[in-house]
């Protein structure tokens, strides 16, 4: 039950991040306006309390294992609302990625 808590709030923690940084993205670089960005910099503030909610204590664990999430789901983002197509070396490295989050964050450790 805890390691499925833990992949939804990772799921979670990277729609408000990918998403609030798409939103500045658009906001800037397509010229959509300051709404755009100030609905993802509310989005990016979001992430970060999203990211408490781990039921892991350590920081730099959780951080570092979101890292892998934010590879995938960026590219899921990306083929999703810009019609990105990600080549075989990108789905190997977010597999990749994956499965290092998962030792990261799910290998059972002596306590």
């Amino acid at each position: 039950m805890q390691i499925a808590r833990s992949v939804v709030l990772f799921v979670v923690a990277a729609l408000f991040e990918i998403g609030g940084a798409w939103l500045v993205w658009q906001g800037v670089r397509e010229h959509r306006g300051w709404i755009w960005i100030g609905g993802g910099v509310l989005a990016l503030g979001l992430y970060g309390c999203v990211a408490t909610l781990q039921p892991d204590a350590e920081f730099g664990r959780i951080l570092a294992a979101y890292g892998g999430v934010f590879v995938a789901g960026s590219l899921a983002w990306g083929m999703v609302a810009d019609g990105y197509r990600p080549d075989r070396w990108d789905v190997v490295g977010a597999l990749v990625c994956l499965v290092g989050m998962a030792v990261i964050m799910y290998a059972p450790r002596g306590r």
